[in-house]
């Protein structure tokens, strides 16, 4: 019990200096940024701060990881990355040809907007390419990127 407190004590006692150390970095940042406007200074300290909170309450470590370390001093773009990656990381267990996925996984296993991305291209392009009828053209491209549709695309069409 009195382990327990003592670790409640020192949390009450350092979070008041982290967040006194997270505003005055986020200041500097301001700063930094707008050096001669104080009120754009102001603005962009709101929106940290506002994203520094978020960023805070977020869920998921994953992504949450990919965001600071894109933008470790910027929590602005943390939370837009964040944002982006989440929304790409959920779209990418919806997504139906599990071929093109795997494209995508192996492309980039660590950026779900990448992923995303990559699915949607190859996705298209093998849509394409199965609609294609020349099929002497087809066979090469195929033969010279068994693994990539969007560049069996672009094979096909420079044919």
């Amino acid at each position: 019990m009195k382990s327990v407190v003592l670790a409640l004590l020192i949390i009450c006692a350092v979070e008041p200096a982290l967040a006194q150390s997270v505003e005055t970095q986020i200041r500097a940042f301001a700063k930094q940024e707008y050096p001669d406007d104080t009120q754009m200074q102001r603005y962009v300290y709101k929106q940290q701060i506002l994203a520094y909170r978020y960023m805070t309450s977020v869920k998921d470590p994953d992504v949450k990881t990919i965001a600071e370390r894109e933008y470790p001093n910027d929590y602005s773009m943390q939370k837009y990355v964040y944002d982006n990656q989440f929304a790409a990381k959920h779209y990418m267990t919806t997504v139906s040809d599990p071929d093109v996925k795997q494209i995508a996984l192996r492309e980039y296993p660590a950026d779900y907007s990448m992923q995303k991305y990559v699915y949607n291209n190859q996705f298209a392009a093998k849509q394409y390419m199965n609609a294609q009828t020349n099929s002497a053209a087809k066979l090469r491209a195929i033969r010279a990127y068994p693994r990539d549709y969007a560049m069996q695309k672009y094979i096909y069409d420079g044919l």
